[in-house]
């Protein structure tokens, strides 16, 4: 695709950017021209990435940050700030499960996810806010799933946390859209990363065979929704949860 969504210049950063769809983002956004600061717990594993992001020129940073806690979510958009100067783009993309039948769920395991999945995203994009209405522009994409609209088994702490992203994304829109900041989700259904490939056959085949598509979506297609949606090609578009899922929820 080239620099044709003309990134050049802006500064990005996305949390959970060390694997799966937040590297492919994070490289995604790289190759169309964005200096990109990535997040993970891990630090090593978030230099691994800038490490592939500075193989082609590109300029990144790794930030190790637990964006559940206010003060390191804060830290991670100064980080960014500080090493370029702004800040153009937010991706919140950091996410975990604690998969479990609602009857035997413990409470960390409630808290947990929606600590990271929705009180991150909260944190993180109250903060990016400050920078994106000095300058009245910017772009936000929280990473959703299919499972805030149609609900997994399962995965009752995840299923709310995704929908309280969703309701969190067009009400933020609402309340920056006149200094042309525009938030938008994107919600995959199955992906091909690390999440699905612990899978079991039998959960695949089942999976799969509920996907008109009859196949699960690539990291690679969701950043490339990403990139889009951070470009001027969509600068009307806001408050929208775009679903990307072969047909999953049709």
């Amino acid at each position: 695709m080239g620099t044709a969504t003309g990134l050049e210049g802006k500064v990005a950063v996305v949390t959970g950017g060390s694997r799966g769809i937040g590297r492919a983002i994070a490289l995604g956004l790289s190759a169309q021209g964005a200096k990109v600061a990535i997040c993970a717990r891990n630090l090593e594993a978030a230099q691994k990435v800038v490490a592939e992001i500075e193989a082609t020129g590109a300029e990144g940073i790794a930030v190790a940050a637990d964006i559940s806690r206010e003060s390191e979510a804060e830290g991670l958009i100064q980080a960014g700030v500080k090493r370029f100067g702004r800040l153009d783009i937010l991706v919140n993309n950091a996410g975990i499960t604690r998969d479990g039948l609602l009857i035997r769920m413990k409470e960390e395991d409630w808290d947990a996810v929606l600590d990271v999945n929705l009180k991150g995203a909260f944190f993180t994009t109250r903060a990016a806010l400050r920078p994106m209405l000095r300058a009245q522009s910017g772009r936000i994409v929280n990473i959703s799933s299919v499972a805030g609209t149609m609900g997994i088994p399962g995965q009752a702490n995840y299923s709310a946390a995704k929908a309280g992203l969703n309701g969190f994304t067009k009400a933020v829109a609402k309340e920056v859209a006149s200094r042309s900041i525009t938030v938008n989700a994107v919600a995959p259904g199955f992906i091909e990363t690390e999440m699905t490939a612990v899978l079991s056959e039998d959960r695949k085949r089942t999976y799969l065979s509920q996907i008109p598509m009859g196949r699960f979506g690539g990291s690679e297609e969701v950043a490339a929704l990403v990139s889009f949606l951070v470009s001027e090609a969509a600068s009307y578009i806001t408050g929208q949860v775009i679903t990307i899922d072969g047909g999953l929820r049709t």
